[in-house]
C-alpha cells in the first residue's frame, strides 16, 4: 500500500478519535475499538507489519495517557498504567495478527476475524487475570472451577468486545472499501 499523506491523516485521526471514545464516561466497559483498528491496519499493513502494530498499540497508549491523567486529577477511579499492563499491550499486538489472515475482498473473512480476535483475546487475558496474585481476579480459587469463575465475571466485558469489534471493523473495512473505489472511480475521470 502507498503511504500518501491524505492515508496519514486519516489514520491519525483514527488513532486520535478512538483513544477519546475508549475514555468516554458512561461507555459500556469493552466497548472500543481499539481490537477492531488492530484487525484493521493487520490487514491494510501486511507488508509493513510496523504500521500495523503501532496503530493500535498508539490508540491504546494515548487513551492510558489521558485515563492516567484523568485518574491523577481525581476525574476517574480507573488508572491509565499499572502492574502487568505490558501484557495486555502485548495481547492487542496479538490481535493485529488476525489482521494479516483477513482478505480484505471477502466480508466473511472481516466477520470472523472479528469474532476470533475478542474471544481469543478473552481467554487468553482472563487466563492471566485469574493466574495473577495481584488481586485482578477476584481471588478466584486456582482451580477449574475458578478459572471459569473468572471467566464468569468477565462475560459483560467479552459481550461488548464482540460486538464493538464487528461494528467498529464493520465501520473501518466498510469505510475503506467505499474510499477506495471512489478514489479508483476519480482517477478513471
Amino acid at each position: 500500500m502507498k503511504i500518501n499523506r491524505s492515508l496519514v491523516i486519516s489514520l491519525f485521526l483514527m488513532v486520535l478519535v478512538s483513544a477519546l471514545y475508549r475514555i468516554l464516561p458512561n461507555r459500556p466497559m469493552g466497548f472500543a475499538p481499539q481490537i477492531a483498528i488492530g484487525l484493521f491496519s493487520g490487514a491494510l499493513f501486511v507488508k509493513n507489519k510496523k504500521w500495523a502494530f503501532a496503530l493500535p498499540l498508539l490508540s491504546m497508549f494515548i487513551s492510558d495517557l489521558l485515563y492516567q491523567g484523568l485518574y491523577n486529577a481525581g476525574v476517574t477511579n480507573i488508572q491509565g498504567f499499572y502492574d502487568g499492563q505490558w501484557l495486555n499491550y502485548l495481547l492487542f499486538a496479538g490481535m493485529t495478527a488476525f489482521g494479516f489472515l483477513i482478505n480484505t475482498k471477502k466480508i466473511a473473512n472481516v466477520l470472523v476475524a472479528a469474532l476470533a480476535a475478542p474471544t481469543s483475546y478473552f481467554l487468553v487475558s482472563n487466563f492471566f487475570v485469574w493466574v495473577s496474585d495481584r488481586g485482578y481476579g477476584l481471588n478466584r480459587p486456582k482451580t477449574f472451577a475458578g478459572l471459569l469463575l473468572c471467566y464468569d465475571d468477565a462475560l459483560p466485558f467479552y459481550l461488548n468486545s464482540v460486538v464493538a469489534t464487528v461494528v467498529f471493523a464493520a465501520v473501518l473495512f466498510g469505510s475503506y472499501y467505499i474510499a477506495k473505489n471512489w478514489s479508483s472511480k476519480r482517477e478513471l475521470v
